[in-house]
């Protein structure tokens, strides 16, 4: 049973729905100025359906491919066989039909989410093989922001903002993922950015965008005035990962393939859960602001 649970939670990318939950929720307590538990939890669980759909989805298509880089992954999808489609497909439409409950607008973002994540591997498109990936990324990040603004009617600069980092955020995401797909997507022909410059540029350019959301993310927390463990949060993150960077210095800026890819294995492992941690304190410092219990 616990296998099957873990099968479905890969199948679905539940790290990354609850990642979206979390962008989702802390963006309705940082737009909407208040704590609305039912409304957020329900922006929170119309995003999660909606992109754990739009995963299981993109995952059907992959099977060849996660047979190479996620093997667990493709043999759950496999063992699904003709329900896998329905199931994503049930969770896209559990998304959309929640969205009516709240507004035509948010129902409009929601349709955008799920029609930027199908171009991500369904055929014809499958943009995951191409230098277009991390841009289809961005709105994982920023379509539940829109999704927030629309259901609130808040539309200022700060919001656009927060759309922008939020999904640049989540765009970078797919660039260390790519690290740890390197092996896959060359031997599938994919035009990723570790493949097109190679293991060693790729990774050097991830690691100089990953700390270039790091200013990104500090505008946010004074433009929306979050409190203080916003920010502790955040260099303690930052300080991990410089940590983990200055341990394999040699690697990094060695010319040893395998090593590299080994790193750049290990660290897109580290930013799924640095990612995970970011938007979860995101979450809680959009809810101190506004009711601050500390």
């Amino acid at each position: 049973m616990l296998r099957g649970l873990k099968g479905f939670a890969e199948f679905i990318s539940v790290e990354r729905g609850l990642m979206v939950f979390a962008i989702a929720v802390g963006a309705a307590f940082i737009i909407m100025k208040s704590v609305i538990w039912s409304q957020a939890t329900l922006l929170g669980v119309v995003v999660f359906l909606g992109w754990s759909g739009v995963d299981a989805l993109n995952n059907v298509y992959d099977k060849e491919f996660d047979d190479l880089s996620h093997p667990s992954r493709a043999e759950f999808t496999k063992m699904l066989g003709g329900m896998a489609l329905p199931i994503a497909l049930g969770l896209c439409a559990l998304s959309v039909l929640s969205a009516f409950t709240v507004s035509p607008a948010v129902v409009f973002w929601v349709l955008a989410g799920i029609f930027f994540g199908v171009l991500y591997s369904v055929p014809p498109f499958r943009l995951r093989q191409t230098l277009w990936k991390p841009v289809v990324n961005f709105t994982v990040g920023a379509v539940p922001i829109l999704i927030v603004s629309a259901f609130s009617g808040v539309s200022h600069t700060g919001v656009l903002i927060l759309v922008i980092v939020i999904g640049v955020t989540t765009a970078v995401n797919s660039l260390w993922e790519d690290l740890a797909d390197y092996s896959a997507d060359r031997i599938s022909g994919a035009k990723t950015v570790p493949v097109v410059f190679g293991p060693r540029n790729g990774l050097l350019v991830t690691v100089a965008l990953g700390y270039g959301l790091l200013p990104l993310m500090l505008l946010v927390g004074v433009m929306f005035s979050l409190p203080v463990i916003f920010y502790v949060v955040l260099f303690g993150l930052a300080f991990f990962v410089s940590i983990r960077l200055v341990q394999n210095r040699e690697t990094l800026l060695g010319y040893d393939v395998q090593r590299l890819l080994k790193l750049g294995d290990m660290l897109a492992g580290d930013f799924v859960i640095v990612a995970i941690i970011q938007t979860l304190n995101l979450m809680l410092s959009g809810y101190l602001k506004v009711s601050p219990i500390l």
